[in-house]
This record gives structure tokens, sequence and C-alpha cells, in this order.
């Protein structure tokens, strides 16, 4: 047990060393890293609060159908049960033409609403769908059924934060895969920097009976040293970006359609997220590095 200790002890205490003994390279390597981690929790961010924002829409999610004023009752009701049948559709209401004169009258007592005549308005179905992202299909499947005769449907703000989170989501995946391969790029080099100002040294552990293990953990803590420090600094940046962008649309009038997602309960993730995507670049970079200098 108290090997162990001293050997992670002579683990952490070189890794510390090889990072001060290329202080420019680690410099390099962690604001690529911390590069990597805003850019991929920003755009993470804004999917999120994308899903959010249309959480909230599902609870609106609803068209109408206007039925032709030339059906009968029976006919209503066949066309109803074949909107039911449609995948998307999760309710349908019939609402008469009177209902929809007293739902449009509301609380007006003004003779020319109160003596308008029925047939103003129109038998119409209420719709409400499962899937925001299948909203346009059903709108189109309902509107193409024998018996509607025009619909309604306000369908742009829905389509609008769906292409945000789409785009966020592709757009983050692209920054986020060329980001982690100069990343990898900057680390492997910076520790294999540190490997081959110490060769002589890995030949001499290594002739003297020293496992690779033993020679690599150095370089791997260092590794993950360096994704560390990146994960926290790209945390707190992280932190104080999305207050700024928070404050700013809470204090707007975007705050009357879109209700962002606070950081308090979000953070846990997205630290423990930085912190794993920060150690598996350093690790992976560090064991890159390594490998061609354990070959003796």
């Amino acid at each position: 047990m108290r090997k162990r200790r001293t050997n992670l002890g002579y683990f952490i205490s070189e890794g510390f060393h090889s990072i001060f003994s290329h202080g420019l390279m680690s410099f390099a390597a962690v604001c690529m890293i911390v590069a990597c981690l805003i850019i991929m929790g920003s755009f993470s961010l804004l999917a999120l609060n994308a899903d959010q924002v249309m959480s909230q829409l599902e609870s609106e999610n609803v068209f109408y159908a206007y039925i032709d004023e030339n059906y009968t009752d029976e006919q209503i009701t066949e066309l109803e049960a074949k909107v039911k049948q449609i995948d998307n559709v999760a309710s349908v209401e019939f609402v008469s033409r009177e209902q929809a004169k007293e739902e449009y009258l509301g609380g007006r007592t003004e003779e020319m609403f109160v003596n308008m005549p029925d047939e103003v308005f129109r038998d119409r179905l209420v719709i409400h769908v499962y899937d925001l992202e299948k909203f346009s299909q059903t709108v189109d499947e309902v509107s193409a059924l024998e018996g509607v005769a025009d619909h309604r449907a306000e369908q742009d703000l829905t389509d609008a934060f769906i292409t945000v989170r789409n785009v966020a989501t592709a757009v983050a995946g692209i920054l986020i895969g060329i980001l982690a391969a100069i990343s990898l790029f900057i680390i492997a080099n910076t520790v294999r920097l540190a490997a081959f100002a110490r060769r002589e040294e890995i030949a001499i552990m290594k002739m003297c009976g020293a496992s690779d293990s033993f020679i690599r953990w150095p370089f791997v803590i260092e590794g993950m040293l360096l994704g560390l420090f990146g994960a926290l600094l790209a945390f707190f940046a992280q932190w104080g970006i999305y207050a700024g962008v928070y404050k700013a649309v809470m204090t707007s009038s975007a705050a009357t359609i879109v209700i962002p997602v606070t950081f308090g309960a979000v953070w846990y993730w997205v630290l423990g997220v930085f912190a794993l995507a920060g150690v598996l670049i350093g690790v992976c970079g560090s064991g890159l590095a390594i490998r061609r200098f354990l070959r003796v």
C-alpha cells in the first residue's frame, strides 16, 4: 500500500514537472481544450434551450381543421375518426359553429358582435399533436383528407426552434471534432517534448526492468492534469458567458417567448461533461505521444 502511495506521488510530481518544463506548449494545449469545451458547451446549451422551448410549445401544439360546410353530422363523425387514426394526432375535439361563436364573443356585449349570424363561423376540429417535429407533416396529412376545407396552424415558431436545435447540434459536432483533434495534437506534442527530453532516462529505466506502465503513468498524469485545468477554466468561462446571455434574454422582449434554462439547473452536468471530455482528450493525447518512446 505504501509503495503504491509512493508511486502515485512520484507520478503526480513528474506530471506537474513536465507541465511546467514546457510551459508554452502546456498553455497552448490548455487554451485549445478551453476553446473546444466552451464551443461544445455553448452549442449544447443552445440546443437544450431550444428543446425546452419546444417542450413549452408542446402544451400549445394545436391546429384547426375547418370542415366542409356541406358535410352532415354523420360525415363529420367519420372525418373525426379518420383524423384520430393519424399517428401523430394526440386528440381531436369537434367545435360547432355555435360553440365557435361563443368562444369568439367571450365577454363582448356590443350589438354588432352579439347579432353576428352563426354562418360567419364554421364547424372545425381542434387537433393536438404529440411530436412537434412532425407538426407540419401532420397538418399536411389532415389537410389532404376529404372534407377538410381549410386549416389554421401557427407552425413558423415551432419550425424555427427545430431548425435552431438541429443546426446547433450539427455545428457543435463539427467544431468539437475539429478542435478536439487539434487539442489531441497539441497535447501529444507537449507530452512528446517531455518524453524526448527524458528519452535517455526512459531507456535506462527500461533496461533496469521498469515496466511500461511505470514509465507511462507520469505522462498520462500530465495529460490528465492539462485536461482538468482546461475543463475547470472552460467551466467558469462558460458560467460567465451563459450568465451574461441569460440576463440579456430575461431583460428583453424575448422573455415573453423564451424562458432559458438556468445555469444552476445544469451546472453539475456541464462540469461533469467538461471534466470527462478534458481528461479523455488529455489521456488520449498522452497515450499517442509516449507509445514510441517505450519501444527500446
